[in-house]
């Protein structure tokens, strides 16, 4: 059979873009489903730094991408992982720039288990593997506190009760009381942040965080993280007395010590002072029990050893060193008075030695030597000062008998070179400036040379 091509019809022909089928194809999907529930297990889960959450639902045999805004995934109770089975309500969209149709998420809680409860399942695994329910960081309580903090609602039932148990028990406990919220959402940033400031005052000696019973919800601030982390940092041991006592709360488990009720709590704290005053009157009887016990069995041990023959030879040993050191005492005594009568007589001596008529004569004998020496020094440096005046004498007149000056005074006169004034005693010898210096006895002449009449010997040539 021939098949006839079809021709278009060009006046009813419509085109669409891709973004107009993608808008269409939102719309129709948005507007048809618009409030509907989905279960599913969540896996490919995303969290990008903008706070959405991105997923995918599925069953065993189908998937379906899913996203959770900030705005939504913020209110969430618990933590959304990867395999954990929910339910969620929104409605079904379509993402245009991909073409891909997806769940966008309006509300979603864990299936088969409350959202809250699956918190508390999650936070109290996370906190109990960083070892802060361990009993080893447990402290304990002070026997006798002076001063108590509590944190809790200033108009509850749980405080009045916990007040009237203390007062009972021990009027003269200082109490201090912070008001906080124990119930909304605002209630665990004041608990948190009274458990700090009290941390911060300081002179407490227990805090106690009180509330009342009620449900999950309404007991839910004491299982925020930042609850149990305020409680693990304090510095001062805390008693959890929140609920009743089938209640538990992460802040029991993070405490050193959980009560079951704020009467419990206060009984905890401190015991009554009938307690206290039968406990040291039980406590002083035993004492004075074990001190007759232990004082006797002291009396019959020294009477036993008293007549022992280990004793006795033990006095005997002791009176023995006991009489040698009396012995040495004596010994000593008589040394030490020995060696003090020699060293008074040697003092004597010297005093004797040292006194004034025996210093005088001592004194004038040396001034009498030495007077005696100075005057022999005396005598024997004018007989040398004598005696070289003579020596210098006999070398003057040695001197002068043979220096060439001397001469001048028997009528003789010098010639001496004007330039170098060293005598001429040779005609070779004369300057030759042709000019000599003929000294006298007394003066000079200075003369110029006309003529020379060399020596005869020289002329023969001797």
């Amino acid at each position: 059979m021939e098949q006839i091509p079809l021709k278009p019809l060009e006046q009813s022909r419509r085109v669409y873009s891709v973004s107009e089928i993608n808008a269409l194809a939102r719309d129709l999907l948005e507007s048809a489903y618009f409030d509907i529930w989905v279960e599913g297990e969540v896996s490919n889960l995303r969290s990008p730094g903008s706070g959405h959450l991105y997923f995918t639902l599925k069953d065993a045999s189908s998937q379906i991408a899913g996203v959770l805004f900030r705005a939504q995934s913020s209110q969430l109770k618990f933590t959304l992982e990867d395999g954990l089975k929910v339910l969620t309500r929104g409605r079904l969209s379509l993402y245009e720039a991909r073409g891909t149709y997806q769940m966008i998420c309006q509300w979603m809680e864990p299936a088969g288990i409350g959202s809250l409860q699956l918190a508390f399942e999650q936070l109290k695994h996370r906190l109990e593997i960083e070892g802060l329910f361990d009993a080893a960081r447990k402290r304990p309580l002070p026997a006798l506190p002076q001063r108590l903090g509590v944190v809790t609602s200033p108009t509850g039932a749980a405080l009045r009760d916990f007040l009237h148990v203390l007062g009972r028990r021990f009027a003269n406990l200082q109490i201090t009381i912070h008001p906080v919220r124990v119930q909304g959402s605002e209630a665990a940033p004041e608990v948190a942040a009274a458990i700090r400031r009290l941390n911060r005052i300081g002179g407490f000696d227990v805090l106690v965080i009180c509330r009342g019973g009620g449900s999950l919800e309404d007991l839910w601030p004491f299982n925020e993280e930042t609850v149990a982390r305020a409680v693990v940092e304090s510095r001062i041991p805390v008693i959890s007395a929140v609920g009743h006592e089938v209640d538990f709360t992460i802040c029991d488990f993070v405490a050193d010590f959980r009560a079951a009720t704020p009467s419990a709590a206060a009984e905890l704290v401190i015991a009554s002072k009938e307690e206290l005053e039968d406990r040291i009157t039980s406590l002083s009887a035993r004492l004075r029990s074990a001190m007759r016990i232990h004082f006797g069995e002291l009396r019959e041990r020294i009477a036993r050893l008293g007549r022992s023959r280990t004793l006795l030879s033990a006095r005997a040993h002791v009176e023995s060193l006991s009489q040698r050191l009396d012995d040495s005492q004596g010994r000593l005594r008589e040394g030490l008075r020995g060696i003090l009568e020699e060293r008074r007589k040697r003092l004597h001596h010297a005093r004797e030695a040292i006194s004034p008529k025996l210093l005088s004569a001592a004194v004038s004998a040396r001034r009498q030597r030495l007077r005696h020496g100075m005057q022999l020094g005396e005598r024997g440096l004018v007989h040398h000062i004598k005696s070289l005046r003579e020596r210098w004498r006999n070398l003057s007149s040695l001197l002068d008998s043979l220096s060439p000056l001397a001469v001048l005074d028997r009528g003789y006169a010098l010639c001496l070179d004007p330039e170098s004034g060293s005598p001429v005693t040779d005609t070779h010898q004369l300057p030759r400036s042709r000019r000599v210096e003929v000294r006298l006895r007394r003066g000079s002449i200075g003369c110029n040379i006309h003529e020379v009449i060399h020596a005869q010997d020289d002329e023969k040539g001797i």
